[in-house]
């Protein structure tokens, strides 16, 4: 295919970009406590700058450490000092022909009380230190802080007025005086005008997803009385008044970019009415047009409509691309926009229609670096797709406390960019069995260091456990994880034989030097349970058991357990799902867990918490309240257990254990331990990078 727009160069202001591509801000958490760029962030950053992208917008970079710190790994214009290691970053990225911008942010009320007055404390213990602090921080200041914040005994973090708190952060919060919205006005022009003297071709200012700027422009969280408050006019007065700062202090063709959120979707989620809507929005992008911005990142939504801005596998590519072509009608100036972008056929489409002029890649470009280039040389089926499984945000935001950065499914080197496979595999031989992620991910990753490589697989496809993974509805997009590292493992060279076992004997005539198991894991059937009317959720999934029009007892609320009650309602049968903690889906990330449950309680399913699988009965099941003790009888025509999974290492078992064996035996993925694709992914760069050293 012909990319004749997404490649063509464009203006935003008198900025000309190289291509139409556009790095979308996404914080990591590769920075440190003193908001420097880390050579880690400085070689991430660069990497999306070899990949070819045109513009890159850094992730949120706070202009303010008290108040305005989000994480201990974010990026910051706070400080002069700040300013040097920035500018190495901007000229390295200038070198590859691609321009940089910073996000300049504040969280508002999504901040955590624990946060405030914390980093600039952090930053000189750091000195002091080095990293015996940041393990002090987070092994035992950190986990009493959470409780001290759990009980609100922290500062209160600030809003443009005291207002409900953040359903995610739930922090209590204060309004800001209006001496205090000066001064925030001073640091956000003062943090551009840092951006400048490193540089930088332009800020954005982040006026989406319920941070500060946000807060005030939403009637929702600003219930001001003064003239930063009540009309829109004097809701966006904050807004504009550091628009205004930055031209003045930075000249007229500084650009100036402004992320603004045209619809923060309550209406999505039941509560119709609150906040602001896309009318109010298009009235709001209107005025920043008219203000002579350069340009608008168009977004959506806010912290308490989350998936609605960081959507889960579940969403359709392009589903609010229609908010970016309401934008275009009402403003004169450039719109780029995300749109739950995967595909460059779908990015130059969207170009062609009109429904943009810039393609915002976020998550895409943490999976692939080199999404850009590869779509330049027509190499776009080697791209390694987003599957939009919310392990980068879910692991930044496990990780903001612990110092460490975020990760991605399907890209292990995320925060190793400057990592250089070694090319010594002198064609030693070896056999992986299974392909499923690990052993795909391995195959690959040997393949390019020189290693002859054999997959062994004993279905017809491969996959493993992503081919039970991807049946629930909606969920098709995990299947590109597997798709992309066949392609790329067979360019790199490995060979796939399918309907093989891996019998011992079948092994060695290969001679090989490594055997890798990458044989996945086996669900939990324990044989009290076993009958007529029970079965695995394997069985559901793999369409070995198919059920219609059935009372149906899920066992454990799990994601495999919600996901597949979703395939089960979907196939028209009224679900019963029993867990035995106090909660549905402990330990899931929130994400996911506010993506089913709307969904299933839609279908009429029914949720017991608190409730132990004591029997199972011909027409039903036997629970245990665990609370109480008592106990009740449910009515089921069958029951589907969800309880998990266990490595299968039987092959390993009897390979390991082979006396006079001339090849070395590992084992990766889910045969070390049951876990989701990330660990799959990961267990196998850990081993592919390390044979032959």
């Amino acid at each position: 295919m012909d990319y004749k727009m997404l490649l063509s160069p464009a203006k935003i202001g008198n900025l000309e970009l190289k291509n139409r591509v556009v790095m979308a801000p996404m914080c990591m958490g590769f920075g440190q406590f003193n908001g420097k760029v880390t050579p880690t962030m400085e070689d991430y950053y660069v990497e999306r700058a070899k990949g070819g992208v045109g513009l890159i917008i850094t992730e949120i970079t706070r202009v303010n450490d008290m108040t305005g710190a989000s994480s201990f790994g974010q990026l910051a214009l706070s400080h002069d000092y700040q300013i040097e290691p920035l500018k190495r970053m901007v000229d390295r990225v200038h070198s590859y022909g691609t321009k940089i911008m910073v996000e300049l942010h504040h969280p508002g009320r999504q901040n955590l009380g624990l946060m405030i007055g914390t980093v600039p404390l952090s930053a000189v213990c750091d000195k002091l230190m080095g990293s015996a602090y940041a393990k002090l921080l987070t092994g035992a200041v950190i986990p009493p802080g959470r409780k001290l914040q759990d009980n609100d005994i922290v500062p209160r973090v600030i809003a443009p007025s005291k207002c409900e708190k953040s359903k995610m952060a739930e922090s209590v919060n204060r309004g800001i005086s209006k001496a205090g919205v000066k001064h925030l006005v001073n640091q956000f022009v003062s943090g551009a005008v840092r951006a400048k003297k490193a540089g930088c071709d332009g800020v954005e200012l982040h006026a989406a997803h319920g941070y500060l700027i946000q807060q005030f422009l939403s009637p929702n969280t600003n219930k001001r009385h003064d003239e930063y408050g009540g009309s829109l006019e004097n809701r966006m007065r904050f807004l504009l008044e550091i628009i205004d700062g930055i031209r003045l202090a930075c000249g007229s063709d500084f650009p100036i970019l402004v992320r603004l959120s045209v619809d923060e979707m309550y209406d999505k989620i039941g509560e119709k009415g609150k906040g602001y809507n896309l009318e109010e929005g298009l009235k709001m992008a209107k005025i920043l047009s008219d203000r002579k911005i350069d340009a608008i990142d168009v977004s959506s939504a806010c912290y308490d409509t989350f998936n609605y801005w960081l959507e889960p596998t579940t969403f359709t590519p392009g589903w609010r691309k229609y908010l970016a072509a309401e934008v275009k009608k009402v403003v004169d100036i450039p719109v780029l926009a995300a749109n739950l972008i995967r595909s460059p056929e779908q990015a130059e489409k969207q170009l062609e229609e009109g429904t943009q002029d810039f393609v915002s890649l976020g998550r895409p470009l943490i999976a692939d670096p080199h999404w850009v280039e590869k779509v330049e040389q027509g190499k776009e089926n080697t791209i390694k797709r987003c599957i939009c499984c919310l392990y980068c945000f879910e692991s930044m935001e496990e990780n903001a406390y612990k110092y460490t950065h975020g990760k991605c499914s399907v890209n292990p080197f995320i925060g190793r960019e400057s990592q250089i496979l070694d090319r010594n595999g002198r064609g030693d031989k070896v056999v992986i069995i299974g392909a499923g992620v690990s052993g795909l991910t391995a195959a690959e990753l040997l393949s390019k260091r020189g290693f002859d490589v054999t997959v062994l697989e004993k279905e017809a496809q491969p996959g493993g456990q992503i081919n039970l993974a991807k049946m629930p509805p909606n969920k098709e997009k995990l299947a590109w994880c597997v798709e992309d590292l066949i392609t790329n493992a067979k360019i790199a060279g490995a060979e796939i034989e399918y309907y093989t076992t891996a019998l011992k004997s079948r092994i060695e005539q290969y001679s090989p030097k490594y055997v890798i198991c990458a044989t996945g894991a086996n669900a939990v059937f324990p044989n009290a349970f076993k009958g007529d009317n029970v079965c695995t959720v394997t069985e559901i999934l793999n369409g070995t058991v198919k059920l219609e029009n059935k009372n149906v007892a899920v066992i454990g609320s799990g994601m495999t357990g919600l996901e597949t009650s979703e395939l089960l309602c979907a196939q028209g049968n009224k679900v019963t799902i029993v867990e035995m903690a106090d909660a549905i889906a402990p330990g899931a990330y929130f994400q996911h867990v506010d993506d089913a449950i709307p969904k299933l309680k839609a279908a009429d399913t029914t949720f017991l918490t608190s409730s132990k699988l004591v029997k199972i009965n011909p027409n039903g099941i036997e629970i245990e309240n665990t609370k109480s003790g008592a106990t009740s009888n449910i009515a089921a025509d069958f029951v589907v257990l969800s309880m998990g999974c266990r490595p299968d290492t039987s092959l390993y078992d009897e390979l390991i254990n082979t006396k006079d064996r001339d090849y070395k035996v590992y084992k990766i993925g889910d045969c070390v331990k049951v876990g989701r694709i990330a660990n799959a992914t990961e267990s196998a760069y850990q081993l592919a990078i390390k044979l032959n050293r």
